[in-house]
């Protein structure tokens, strides 16, 4: 009897280990798969020189974050950093990331070895889910394409007067009432946050100019439409992944789908859905209701609609973002010096024709007249860049112009905000808001695009500056004349940025708006 039982458990202990066999194979080669796949994060960690392998009082302060003592924003430690180096040229050697704020290295890599700095493969994946093969996002033929059908389309006549109609229709029909409604002149005050009126304003402007839709998302009793908040998690968020010392960690988090990774997905996969229902609708509508647009214009050449999105988002990036931070960034300023805002209101008026108070219509002739409102702008821009930085990777070993050698990979970046702060630069009046360093003889004199790198330079000048600047002047003109804006617990000389593409001030821009005497219905510039 024993020897039956014993015999029966010696079989059903064979059975159970036949029957666990695959399970037992499947795991042990998870586990081996586990370990080859830490093994080779470990393996690219050691490669990519991880944070605690360089004890530099500068690499240690960043990874810390130590620099938060003593300054509110990074760029902020970037430009005391280089203020301090003997050559304007600092290392961050954690992030494998050289900076400079030295005019003639800058010349350097927009001019003089163009070829050796592309923005590079590494900077391509950070921004690749959200720009793709967008123009600021490539290199080579597909850049040169890009902008050579984009300098063309936005030089044409046509189009700057296509787009100089509808900056004045968005003033007249929705800005100003706007401004108005929320004035003091009402009946009390309503607090507005500036910067989340300028984005719409902006993301309706370049809307309408890009896809020929207007997304009616400038009412403030709306919720900012589902595309523009998106745009903005997903810009803050690709910008985040530029900061990580070891990227590794985010491409991780992007395969695991987790944390911000995913958060970013869900962002990106709507700005696709809707940009890829503009390109449908567009070409459902034909160039016959609208040829006017960027997107119809771009659809003349381009067939793949993948493409198409690339280069709608990236234009949406430029024309809403930067102009929204230079607007924002101009009445902030104009908040803290009432004396450059009389200042503009006397020229408007002897430019334009204004008188007492009423506010005086601006063409679009007359706005390149405005050398005062022009000078007031790029002095703005000198202090807070739209892009604050801008990076490339050197494609090639190179000696920079104050001797600094850049190994083969290197990413080196040319700080704007910092040059706008640097008295080699601009003097020891850097820190003032003069505009008035811009004037010659009352005419305003531009500065060397490599001393004020805020378009870019070289072949990579910004294509739509003349376009931006337009529409910029169109706003300052119409506001000033009739609004007095004061902006409430924020200011100028101490400013709070959050993390994105463009400069964004953390926590928005609260402003009281105060209608001017005698100031009656604007007619805005046309």
């Amino acid at each position: 009897m024993g020897a039956d039982a014993a015999a029966a458990l010696h079989v059903a202990v064979h059975a159970l280990a036949s029957s666990l066999q695959p399970q037992v194979v499947a795991a042990v080669f998870f586990a081996s798969a586990a370990c080859a796949v830490a093994l080779a994060v470990l393996l690219a960690s050691l490669r990519l020189r991880p944070p605690w392998w360089c004890a530099c009082a500068v690499c240690e302060a960043y990874v810390t974050a130590s620099w938060a003592g003593k300054f509110d924003n990074l760029c902020d430690w970037y430009a005391h950093l280089l203020r301090r180096a003997p050559g304007r040229t600092v290392h961050v050697h954690v992030l494998g990331n050289v900076l400079t704020a030295n005019p003639a290295t800058v010349d350097h890599m927009l001019r003089g070895r163009f070829d050796n700095y592309p923005k590079g493969a590494p900077f391509s994946a950070i921004l690749a889910d959200f720009l793709g093969r967008g123009i600021f996002n490539v290199d080579g033929d597909s850049w040169l394409f890009q902008r050579k059908l984009a300098a063309a389309e936005l030089a044409s006549p046509a189009l700057l007067c296509f787009a100089a109609g509808v900056v004045a229709s968005e003033l007249r029909c929705r800005l100003i009432p706007l401004l108005h409604s929320a004035s003091s002149g009402g009946g009390g005050e309503k607090l507005l946050d500036l910067q989340d009126v300028f984005r719409r304003f902006a993301f309706d402007c370049i809307c309408r100019i890009s896809f020929g839709l207007d997304p009616g998302c400038l009412e403030l009793s709306l919720p900012m439409s589902a595309f523009a908040d998106a745009f903005d998690t997903a810009s803050m968020l690709s910008a985040r992944r530029a900061t990580a010392p070891m990227h590794v960690f985010w491409k991780l988090k992007r395969l695991l789908n987790v944390g911000e990774e995913r958060e970013l997905r869900d962002a990106i996969r709507l700005v696709d859905t809707l940009a890829a229902e503009v390109i449908r609708q567009r070409r459902k509508l034909g160039t016959a209701a609208s040829g006017d647009d960027l997107l119809s214009r771009f659809m003349g050449s381009i067939n793949d609609d993948n493409y198409l999105r690339d280069i709608v988002v990236s234009f949406m990036l430029a024309g809403r973002d930067t102009v929204a931070s230079g607007l924002t960034a101009f009445f902030l300023l104009l908040s803290d010096h009432p004396d450059v805002a009389a200042a503009i209101r006397d020229e408007v008026s002897r430019v334009a024709g204004g008188r007492d108070g009423h506010p005086a219509a601006a063409t679009s002739e007359k706005l390149k007249d405005l050398h005062y409102v022009h000078a007031a702008l790029y002095e703005c821009m000198r202090l807070f860049p739209p892009v604050q930085f801008d990076s490339k990777f050197a494609a090639g070993d190179d000696t920079l112009p104050d001797g600094t050698f850049v190994a083969r990979g290197t990413r080196v970046t040319y700080h704007a905000y910092a040059m706008g702060r640097m008295e080699s630069v601009w003097g020891p009046d850097c820190a003032e808001f003069r505009p008035e360093r811009w004037l010659r003889d009352g005419r305003f004199v531009p500065e060397s695009p490599y001393r004020y790198p805020v378009f870019q330079g070289g072949v990579r000048v910004c294509v739509g500056k003349e376009l931006a600047i337009m529409e910029m002047k169109s706003v300052i003109v119409s506001v000033v004349q009739s609004f007095d804006i004061e902006a409430v617990g924020r200011s100028s000389r101490r400013p709070k940025f959050a993390p994105g593409l463009t400069a964004t001030f953390s926590g928005g821009v609260p402003v009281r708006v105060r209608r001017r005497a005698r100031a009656s219905a604007l007619r805005p510039p046309s």
